[in-house]
């Protein structure tokens, strides 16, 4: 802080004369401390040689008078000094001559701690005006200064009685008393300040819980609080500033919201772990204690009107003239004013997000596409893509797949989305298992196991393709590069869903176009009853993820975002929305997955076997023509004519098709029912697994739960 301010200058410092420290600073020394070891003493002594001793008791309460005056102002007078201990500021004590009439030495002790406590405070006066020590300090110092005024100007009117012979040291006893108490608790507050360097909030909170101590003494509570309200004025400014406008206009660091300028927007598009919302702007651990309730509500109003103002959208809280914060009395009229200037600050934003941005809209958008819930056009791109995505995914163009992506979008539906130009594609470096490393916000079961979560030896762009969405300052503070990473993962996983299922279909179609053919005694039935299964599987379990988890969610989430009454509440459901997707899609149970993602593997292995098992089992003549049965087809003569070699060679080759869709069948039933015991020990933590069962195992393994 000290950094960034100016500096006192040195004058101040050097010429006495001019700050009023020069009472305390002579030249000469009063015989009265030369006994004292171990301190040191400025004196204004007169260089009188009789002691008061020598005088006569009215005499020497007319000197002990005169003295006082001096000394309730900081000056040492002909008999009675200052001492100071050397290093410590506040260590301040006043001596009177030890001939002294006892009974005046009395009084006048009783006296001496009012002329401590003024000029312990006037010395912090003096300290705390310097630049470094911030506004608190200078308003608190401003308001110790005109005290002092006042009771200079009591001393003054004690001086004029005592000039006209009508004040005696009783009565200048009995009209001190009252300035007593508050000087004294004053002065406690300085050294408390004074020891600990307070600065700032650490200043109110002081001043506060000393006017709450006094509560007893309705005096010294008053002054005490008038004392925190003066102090606070210059605290309350900064803070109406950032309420209702938002900046932090805080030169000396005393503000308890603290500005992190390395942290900038456009990292909440490029970072997954990006701070900038939750710490570009930050409360710090000192907090006046009449705002400690209310700080949060405080930072967020400041937050929402940054925002705005950095969207270029000019916006002023409306401030009634009585609802300014300009005190923190016991009326909480502050409360009010923060109240109102969030519900304002809140309800602005939300309705430039939502009508300006379209924040609705582009959810939308992102859901039709990274969601799939408009497929058209992915059914279009991945058939003129094929070829590209076959590729391994470091030989893969980038702005070939793009290409492809846009002309998909022109001629789909999707072109009547004026949002689809903000639709990009990506190749990522791994599988979506490896993605779940990504996840380090989200608590994933079994964390162990998705370590251990096996790559594929070889991967295509059909596992690493992704697509990717613009978003746009202010909406990236909702869709974040980490919100995005979770749609990704959830649109890879749907995507590799679809090609295993568009597979199984090619396979299946394979089936169908044979099936006029008498395929009778061959594996051809066989395999087809596989396919069919597998089919089933993959169905399901897209029916389960589309229609059992992302639409009831989305429908869930978009009714709560109509009713949110600030961003951080829409942050809140979207987050919740995603997280929620990524868990009921099994993509953080990682035993699940990976069972899931081995069953999909056989289908692919299947579907890419399917052109060899079908061709290897209808060259097995069992095929009739004739719908009568009485002529034998050209082909079955020739087949009759064959040596018993070939007939051999081919039975053999039929029976290794046999072993294989044997083989095939037998690892997927296999895995198909090891996920029965994963279920069913996971249905009652995870109740959606039991719908997830329900689609993929059948109905009737329910009820064995």
């Amino acid at each position: 802080m000290e950094s960034n301010c100016p500096s006192t200058p040195r004058w101040n410092l050097d010429r006495p004369f001019l700050t009023g420290r020069f009472h305390q600073e002579t030249k000469g020394t009063s015989r009265f401390a030369a006994n004292a070891k171990g301190f040191s003493l400025d004196s204004f002594s007169s260089g009188l040689e009789n002691p008061i001793g020598c005088y006569d008791a009215t005499v020497q309460e007319l000197i002990v008078i005169d003295d006082l005056l001096f000394a309730l102002v900081g000056i040492e007078g002909r008999y009675i000094s200052i001492k100071r201990v050397h290093g410590k500021v506040d260590a301040i004590s006043f001596q009177v001559d030890t001939s002294m009439d006892l009974a005046l030495q009395e009084l006048a002790k009783r006296i001496f701690p009012l002329c401590e406590s003024f000029l312990l405070i006037d010395q912090f006066v003096e300290s705390r005006s310097q630049f470094r020590n911030g506004l608190v300090n200078h308003a608190f110092a401003a308001a110790l200064r005109a005290l002092l005024l006042d009771y200079q100007a009591m001393v003054a009117q004690l001086e004029h009685q005592f000039r006209l012979g009508r004040l005696s040291i009783q009565g200048l006893w009995f009209y001190c008393q009252p300035m007593m108490g508050s000087m004294q608790a004053l002065s406690t507050v300085i050294r408390k300040a004074s020891a600990n360097n307070y600065a700032g909030s650490a200043v109110l909170n002081l001043l506060q819980s000393q006017a709450k101590a006094m509560a007893g003494d309705n005096a010294v509570r008053s002054l005490l609080e008038k004392m925190t309200q003066s102090a606070s004025n210059a605290y309350l400014s900064i803070l109406e500033r950032w309420i209702y406008e938002g900046a932090i206009d805080d030169p000396y660091g005393e503000f308890f919201i603290a500005e992190n300028k390395s942290l900038q927007k456009e990292s909440l598009t490029q970072d997954y772990d990006a701070k900038y919302w939750r710490q570009r702007y930050s409360l710090k651990e000192d907090i006046p204690s009449f705002l400690a309730n209310i700080a949060g509500t405080i930072l967020t109003t400041g937050k929402y009107l940054n925002v705005m103002r950095e969207c270029g959208h000019t916006v002023q809280v409306p401030v009634p003239e009585n609802s300014k914060l300009m005190t923190f009395g016991s009326s909480h009229q502050y409360l009010e004013c923060v109240k109102a200037a969030y519900e304002f600050a809140s309800g602005e934003l939300l309705r430039l997000i939502k009508e300006k941005y379209d924040l609705i809209g582009k959810l939308r958008s992102i859901k039709h596409y990274l969601l799939l819930d408009q497929g058209d056009f992915l059914v279009h791109f991945m058939d003129i893509a094929r070829e590209e995505l076959l590729k391994k995914h470091d030989e893969i163009s980038v702005e070939k797949l793009q290409s492809l992506l846009d002309l998909a979008l022109r001629t789909t539906a999707a072109a009547a989305d004026p949002c689809h130009e903000d639709l990009t594609c990506c190749v990522e470096r791994s599988s979506v298992l490896k993605g779940f490393s990504r996840l380090k916000d989200l608590d994933i079961r079994n964390v162990s196991d998705s370590n251990d979560l096996e790559e594929p030896i070889s991967i295509t762009g059909l596992e690493t393709f992704s697509l990717s969405y613009k978003i746009q300052w202010p909406l990236s503070i909702v869709i974040s590069r980490k919100a995005l990473t979770k749609y990704q993962l959830i649109f890879r996983f749907l995507f590799h869903c679809k090609h295993v299922e568009r597979q199984l279909c090619a396979a299946w179609q394979m089936h169908q176009g044979v099936r006029a053919l008498n395929t009778h005694g061959t594996a051809i039935s066989r395999s087809s009853l596989l396919c069919r299964s597998m089919l089933k599987f993959i169905n399901s379990l897209l029916h389960y993820l589309t229609f059992e988890v992302l639409e009831p969610n989305w429908h869930v989430m978009h009714s709560r975002l109509q009713t949110a009454k600030s961003i951080d509440e829409v942050i809140q459901h979207h987050d919740f929305f995603l997280d929620k997707c990524l868990r009921e899609c099994l993509l953080l149970l990682p035993e699940l997955i990976k069972k899931v993602e081995k069953l999909k593997s056989l289908c692919l292995q299947y579907a890419a076997a399917t052109q060899w098992l079908i061709t290897s089992s209808i060259d097995i003549p069992k095929l009739e023509e004739q719908s009568d049965g009485l002529v034998v087809s050209e082909k079955s003569k020739k087949w009759k004519s064959r040596n018993p070699s070939q007939t051999q060679k081919v039975m053999t080759r039929n029976s290794a098709v046999t072993d294989s869709i044997l083989k095939f069948e037998g690892e997927f039933n296999a895995e198909l029912e090891s996920l029965r015991p994963i279920l069913s020990s996971s249905s009652q933590a995870e109740p959606y697994l039991t719908h997830l069962a329900q689609w993929i195992l059948g109905v009737e393994m329910i009820n064995k739960f």
